[in-house]
């Protein structure tokens, strides 16, 4: 059994009053999740999901590590990965989509994100996303 791991965030931020999540859609697949990448070496969790945010959307963020969420799934026959996501605030808002991998990128108000996004997986987070958005910021 082959293992992989890759770390990202859902990145939030707060306009004309309502809380907004970036979405991206993948090149590969058109399905629509948040950011993530496979850890480097010698890299933290926290520097592998700022470095991925910042390669796939341009963003600059910061990681709310109290936050810590892993998804496990099998993405092919003989691999197991874990995907760790953190919860993470936007310093800028103007995104620059990776071309190779994404095809597109929006900011989506928090409660139309379950309608867009492709895996169950993906809105739990965003439920337990919700929860922390509502008790901290």
């Amino acid at each position: 059994m082959n293992y992989e791991k890759s770390c990202g965030a859902i990145i939030f931020r707060k306009f004309h009053g309502n809380t907004e999540l970036l979405l991206i859609k993948h090149a590969n697949g058109g399905h629509w999740s948040f950011p993530k990448g496979h850890v480097e070496e010698n890299e933290t969790e926290v520097e592998t999901a700022k470095r991925e945010i910042k390669e796939e959307t341009g963003l600059d963020v910061i990681i709310d590590p109290t936050f810590r969420e892993v998804v496990s799934y099998s993405p092919k026959k003989d691999t197991l990965k874990d995907v760790i996501y953190f919860l993470a605030k936007a310093k800028n808002t103007n995104f620059t989509p990776q071309e190779e991998e994404i095809s597109q990128i929006k900011w989506v108000e928090i409660n139309r994100v379950h309608s867009l996004l492709s895996y169950d997986n993906d809105k739990q987070l965003v439920n337990k996303a919700r929860q922390t958005l509502n008790n901290t910021f």
